[in-house]
């Protein structure tokens, strides 16, 4: 019996050591997480999203991005590196008009109708004509632009997009991984940055961001909206900024940076500008209680890296799309809390009707403007 014992205690001590010590890629900090006002108010709980009809790009993964061309096609990215071609409308099936060897999220068209990506493995990529790939920026002052995320082009000619983080690099973990081990960290090292194809220079307009995910343009251009996944926020930047830290412009007040939305309840991924005004932002996962507890407590975070990927702190499947205006009003929110379009990165508006992407699912949801603005139904 005392051998049993000692062998138990042993065990035990192997594990306790394991938990405590085993390397994890993640520094956690302490931050404080607002507390949650949950599904109240604007966003009080509704079924809207779950009329969306599903179409479906299998065999492909993850419709992260959704744009439209000057063809009137439907573009996407997915998990595989293809970006697909489709006309919604016709029932068509998706057309592969690119490769790109990485993970292509946001997608951009330019002035001479050339197609623009955000590809978080290899930077900013021209698309030819022909389907082959140009890295147009992958480094900027020369760090590497580590996770490209999203992309947007002014009426300049210049391209806007935001590097999610200088800590976790996609190739290494994978898309979802990275994110989720920045967010659990909060180093807060993502950027903004401003591409020149003229001068084919990048700069950085803002850095210190907790995992900057979308990024649009103000109505005059002189502002961008940052979706800051890490604090379920988005922030205004002033264009003209310089390497403005965004953490210490907000907590000096100084001008450039401001919240625009705060305290939201998920996880804001993708932003696009629709009509009328509005601007749209998904909701990749619901919060999570448990990793707003956790925010103060660094250690427990860590912890939670070495417990079997299956009790990792990953929020369950929750359908979730928002429309709000630049005062920060949000003026639609669209739920779908079974989830059936799971991982709702963003929506896209076209012809009066709302393209809702996602990042891992086969599908993508489509959904007549008229029906998004009716009344909700309470799930």
């Amino acid at each position: 019996m005392r051998k049993v014992l000692l062998v138990v205690a042993a065990l035990i001590a192997l594990v306790a050591l394991y938990l405590l010590a085993w390397p994890v890629p993640v520094d956690p900090v302490v931050w404080q997480a607002p507390a949650s006002t949950g599904y109240t108010g604007a966003h009080a709980r509704n079924d809207r999203l779950a009329q969306a009809r599903l179409v479906s790009i299998a065999p492909e993964v993850g419709p992260e991005h959704i744009e439209f061309g000057p063809d009137g096609l439907l573009y996407t990215g997915t998990l595989a590196g293809t970006i697909l071609r489709l006309n919604p409308a016709a029932g068509s099936p998706p057309e592969v008009v690119a490769r790109t060897g990485g993970r292509p999220l946001g997608l951009a068209f330019d002035a001479n109708g050339q197609l623009l990506v955000a590809d978080a493995m290899r930077g900013l990529l021209a698309i030819g004509a022909n389907g082959e790939s140009r890295v147009l920026a992958d480094s900027v002052d020369g760090t590497p632009i580590l996770f490209a995320d999203a992309v947007v082009v002014a009426q300049d000619g210049k391209v806007l997009l935001t590097d999610a983080t200088q800590r976790m690099s996609p190739r290494q973990y994978g898309t979802f991984d990275a994110a989720l081990f920045d967010i659990l960290e909060q180093s807060c090292t993502g950027r903004v940055l401003e591409y020149d194809p003229a001068a084919q220079s990048t700069r950085v307009i803002a850095q210190g961001l907790c995992f900057p995910n979308g990024v649009a343009l103000s109505a005059d251009e002189q502002s961008l909206l940052i979706a800051e996944t890490g604090t379920y926020r988005v922030l205004k930047i002033s264009r003209a900024a310089q390497r403005i830290d965004a953490g210490d412009a907000l907590r000096n007040q100084t001008p450039g940076v401001s919240v625009l939305l705060d305290n939201l309840p998920g996880f804001p991924d993708n932003l696009t500008r629709g009509a009328d005004g509005r601007y749209w932002t998904g909701f990749t996962k619901p919060r999570s209680a448990t990793i707003d507890d956790l925010s103060g407590k660094p250690w427990l975070r860590a912890l939670t890296l070495r417990l079997p990927k299956a009790l990792w702190p990953v929020p369950p499947a929750y359908g979730h799309v928002i429309a709000f205006d630049e005062e920060g009003t949000v003026l639609l929110d669209l739920q779908d809390p079974a989830g059936k379009l799971p991982e709702t990165s963003g929506a896209t508006e076209h012809d009066g009707m709302l393209y809702v992407q996602s990042l891992h699912a086969t599908t993508f949801g489509v959904l007549p403007l008229s029906a998004a603005a009716g009344p909700p139904r309470s799930p």
